[in-house]
This record gives structure tokens, C-alpha cells and sequence, in this order.
């Protein structure tokens, strides 16, 4: 069998987080929508190679099979005389502790990452992960992070992270193999998992702030109809009546 590790061009010890930013930057170059033909092979490669090493009891497998019976040694990480971070834990800047972050995102510590995080968000007005970091690191480990937050039933949280991969994957022209899944766990959030889960209040947000993401009218009716109940719920019978008439005429 092919070394997965190889194929993808991590380490041995490498993290979930950075298998599947692996698979994705290679998958950009590979896939047979955006490359010539005699890469379909490659691509079929990759995807086994991730097949593999995304999976826990595949990747033990993989790993009992060939390198010890290769002999080869795993791959231990030194520590350094400069502990990276330690440096970013004692600073407060915004774009330290945006690093952090993803940092701890892809050393293990998600749990670490996901409350740094939400701690930014309320402590600071407009904070956006997306302004300290290159378009493809913020798409690949925004989308990682948002993954973890709806994990963690931190909804409304994940729906924001998305957002912003949303608008950020709109205002450029590249090779989109993954924005269907970035749309997909957004949907997901928004239609069946934010309602009675917080409250009425940030729901009709981000229900609002769906209709300008570009869903599509089915999508955007059904978002009208949410809102519709949900003003309901708060006394507005007004604006309800209103969201209804424009979800009716959307589906019309």
C-alpha cells in the first residue's frame, strides 16, 4: 500500500486538523474539475491516502502494518528553546491571539482553540479571524474551527466563522472544490440546529444574515418562515406577517 503520510505530505504524528488541510490544498491542485486528465490517478490517491488517515481505526492499521514492520522510526517532535505558545499566551494583541487559535487548533488542543475564540467574540466588538491570515489558511482552518463549534453545540458561534468563509470564498474567482461543504454545514446549522438551542433573539440574526449569503429562494423562503415564527414567539406580530408574505411570494 501507498504511504498515506507520504501521499500527503504530513507527518507521521500529525494532527486531524492538519490531514484535512492537506487534503484540501492538494485536492485544489488535483482534482480532475480543475486539472488535466493524467492527474485523475493522483487525485483517486489522494482521496485513499485521506480515506485512511481520517479515519482512527484505518489510520492504527496503516500504522502497525507498515512502520513497524518497516522498521522505521516515528516521528518525535524536540522541544525548542523558544516555546511558541507560551510567547502568544503572554500577549494580548488581537492578531497574537487570533494565532493562538489556530495554533492550538492544529497542536490537539481544540478545546483550548474553541473557548480562546468565543472569548474573542464577546470580549471584542467586530473581531475576524480572517483579517490576520492568508485567504487559504482562514478558508481551510476557519472551516476546521466551524466543524468543532458545531461539534460543541456552540451554534450561532460556528454560523459567524462561516459567514465570513462565505463572503470571503464570494469576493474571489478560484477553483471552489469545497464550497459546497463550507454551504452545507451552514445550512445544516441554520435549519436544524440554532432553533431552541439559543435564543429567539440571535436566531433572527442569523437567520437575517443568511438572506444575504446567497442560498438560493427555497433556502431563503424557509429562513423567512423561521423568522416568521419567531417574532411570533416575541409578540411582533407585524413584522411575523410581513416575513411570511415575503416567503410566500419567494416560493410563488
Amino acid at each position: 500500500m501507498e504511504n498515506p503520510y507520504k501521499i500527503l505530505g504530513v507527518r507521521q504524528n500529525a494532527t486531524a486538523a492538519e490531514i484535512k488541510r492537506a487534503y484540501r490544498a492538494k485536492a485544489k491542485i488535483l482534482h480532475p474539475d480543475a486539472s488535466k486528465a493524467e492527474t485523475t490517478e493522483a487525485f483517486r490517491l489522494l482521496v485513499k491516502a485521506y480515506e485512511v488517515l481520517s479515519d482512527a481505526r484505518e489510520r492504527s492499521i496503516f500504522d502497525e502494518s507498515f512502520f513497524m514492520h518497516s522498521g522505521a522510526r516515528n516521528y518525535k517532535e524536540h522541544s525548542d528553546t523558544f516555546d511558541y505558545r507560551t510567547w502568544l499566551l503572554a500577549r494580548k494583541d488581537e492578531q497574537s491571539r487570533a494565532k493562538l487559535i489556530f495554533f492550538d487548533l492544529m497542536h490537539n488542543r481544540e478545546d483550548d482553540a474553541v473557548a480562546e475564540f468565543k472569548r474573542m467574540n464577546m470580549e471584542h466588538t467586530g473581531f475576524r479571524l480572517a483579517k490576520w491570515f492568508t485567504r487559504e489558511d482562514f478558508m481551510d482552518y476557519g472551516f476546521i474551527l466551524a466543524e468543532e463549534l458545531v461539534l460543541r453545540q456552540e451554534y450561532y458561534d460556528a454560523f459567524l466563522l462561516l459567514e465570513q468563509i462565505i463572503r470571503m470564498e464570494y469576493s474571489y474567482e478560484y477553483f471552489r472544490h469545497f464550497f459546497p461543504e463550507v454551504l452545507d454545514l451552514a445550512r445544516l446549522v441554520l435549519k436544524t440546529r440554532i432553533e431552541g438551542k439559543i435564543s429567539d433573539e440571535l436566531s433572527l440574526d442569523a437567520w437575517e444574515r443568511a438572506l444575504e449569503l446567497r442560498f438560493g429562494k427555497k433556502d431563503d423562503a424557509f429562513f423567512l418562515r423561521k423568522m416568521a415564527l419567531a417574532y411570533k414567539r416575541l409578540g411582533d406580530t407585524k413584522t411575523a406577517r410581513a416575513c411570511e408574505e415575503a416567503a410566500f411570494k419567494m416560493e410563488s
